[in-house]
């Protein structure tokens, strides 16, 4: 079976950006509103962290059934583990992600300031200098015959699609705009030059991009 390298329910905004400027612990989306981004998925009835019945079905449900289907490693950049910078000061903080972090696999976490693995729940972190093609293939390994997920934040998506190692890719457009911040595109044009592109509305105003490579 063929391991697939794959972005998965990455959100931008309209005008691009996937995240805005001043991010903080407090604020991991910056002057962002992290509800505008993931209201879609929060709405329906696979959210993991619903606590009521009930939820929406249809074309968003899917895609947050989907985000853990044979993924078998996460790669992240150290911008969406957590705020800090240069040398770690707080091994105390444990990112962003709670006690029970979504991913239920090994993380690899790209960092010029390595640290100690730790393990939350069904989740370890390993903290790794690498290039794009490295972390791929230490991800790979772990990921024992299922697919790698890219998780971002966008500068490690770019990183990934500029060293052409990504095979398909779910681009979800949120319906606001945030003028500033880290940009994923101009548009989702420039990358049809390597992938296929379908792109579906969903009833909450949400665009699914859907990237298949070429």
């Amino acid at each position: 079976m063929t391991q697939l390298v794959r972005v998965q329910n990455f959100c931008v905004s309209s005008d691009g950006f996937g995240a805005g400027e001043g991010q903080s612990r407090e604020r991991p989306f910056g002057h962002a509103d992290p509800a505008d981004f993931m209201s879609w998925a929060g709405a329906t009835a696979s959210w993991p962290n619903r606590t009521d019945p009930g939820g929406s079905r249809g074309l968003d449900d899917y895609f947050t059934r989907d985000f853990t289907n044979n993924i078998g490693a996460e790669i992240m950049g150290r911008n969406k583990f957590g705020p800090q910078r240069g040398p770690w000061v707080d091994h105390e903080w444990k990112g962003w992600w709670g006690d029970t972090p979504p991913f239920h696999t090994p993380v690899f976490v790209l960092t010029h300031h390595l640290r100690p693995s730790f393990t939350l729940a069904d989740t370890t972190f390993h903290f790794i200098d690498a290039d794009p093609a490295e972390a791929l293939q230490r991800a790979r390994e772990a990921a024992d015959g299922r697919d790698v997920r890219i998780g971002g934040g966008v500068a490690t998506l770019r990183e990934f699609l500029d060293a052409d190692l990504v095979d398909t890719m779910h681009v979800a457009v949120v319906p606001v705009e945030l003028d500033r911040g880290e940009r994923l595109w101009d548009s989702p044009a420039e990358l049809t030059d390597r992938f296929h592109l379908e792109v579906v509305p969903s009833p909450r105003g949400v665009t699914h991009h859907l990237f298949w490579r070429r």
